[in-house]
């Protein structure tokens, strides 16, 4: 746990939302259970393994010393997390959660709910997928942009926000989508974003009609019983993709499924879409570094072919 101690010791004040410590990644030897996030004013302390309250303790001083020193005379806000199948819990340890919880990231606002569910309404390790769509739909203004498995749609935020003609979101929740609403209002967006509570399977028609895309965004859960189960999902997805998209539009593919590495995306395009052409994979944040990349996040960039030019 030390090494997450010095982590603590050391930590800035955060402005944005943001990952503090990734145990996770490996890294840190003996501290693969823990990770530790910054939900401003909130830190957000989570492990994978279960926890007695002396650890507890000691981490509850080094927060509170380390936050004296961060904002004198402010109280500590933190919560604790366990994810384990034997002790799963979420505790409000010291001070409280605003309601509504409204965090920022690169000038866009996301509501966030860190004492319901082990999902906080926005997943910090896509802040550089997030990053590249703003900046593409900055330079193609007037994209048409679909968002599937948008969630809370932060990615149709950045995507307004850099001057998207439409966004089309379609997630089978319609809770997520009820908060990406309610996103799209924070951050000032009342046009070019549509909301679609359906099952992607059971919705083809209804998004190819609307289509082509410039750009397609790809970001479903890697096993989820009832709507994705990426091993046999991803292919009948990628099967339909070529149709939606553009010439030269791109798709961002994303999977963190730590079982699949970037070749289980790559031969499935190879495979059911050889017509794309692969372009890059996008950094993950330097926080959530990783002594096995390949078991980390992918967020992997695909172009379809521009138009061919009519023989003479």
């Amino acid at each position: 746990m030390q090494a997450l101690l010095d982590a603590i010791a050391r930590m800035d004040l955060p402005h944005d939302a943001q990952r503090v410590f990734h145990g996770r990644g490996g890294l840190y030897p003996g501290c693969e259970q823990w990770t530790l996030d910054a939900f401003p004013p909130v830190w957000v302390l989570t492990s994978f393994q279960p926890v007695d309250d002396d650890a507890l303790a000691q981490l509850q001083s080094a927060l509170s010393a380390r936050w004296q020193q961060l904002a004198p005379g402010q109280p500590l806000n933190w919560v604790f997390q366990c994810r384990h199948p034997g002790q799963t819990e979420t505790r409000l340890m010291a001070g409280a959660v605003p309601e509504p919880h409204v965090v920022q990231e690169q000038g866009a606002h996301y509501k966030v709910h860190v004492l319901k569910g082990q999902n906080h309404g926005l997943f910090l390790d896509m802040a550089e997928g997030r990053r590249w769509v703003r900046q593409h739909v900055a330079a193609h203004p007037g994209l048409r942009v679909l968002n599937l498995f948008a969630y809370t749609c932060a990615f149709s935020v950045v995507a307004c926000q850099a001057g998207a003609d439409q966004v089309i979101n379609l997630d089978m929740s319609s809770a997520a989508l009820a908060i990406g609403q309610q996103n799209h209002r924070l951050n000032g967006i009342t046009a070019g974003a549509s909301f679609l509570a359906h099952d992607l399977f059971n919705s083809w028609g209804r998004i190819s009609r609307s289509g082509p895309y410039g750009l397609v965004i790809v970001d479903p859960p890697s096993y989820q019983k009832g709507s994705f189960v990426a091993t046999k999902d991803y292919a009948r997805l990628l099967r339909r993709l070529p149709d939606l998209l553009s010439q030269g539009g791109h798709a961002l593919l994303c999977l963190n499924a730590p079982e699949l590495g970037p070749d289980f995306v790559h031969g499935l395009v190879q495979t059911v879409a050889p017509a794309l052409r692969f372009v890059q994979r996008l950094p993950n944040p330097p926080a959530f570094d990783d002594r096995a990349p390949d078991r980390a996040l992918k967020v992997l960039l695909y172009r379809a072919p521009e138009a061919t030019a009519p023989s003479a």
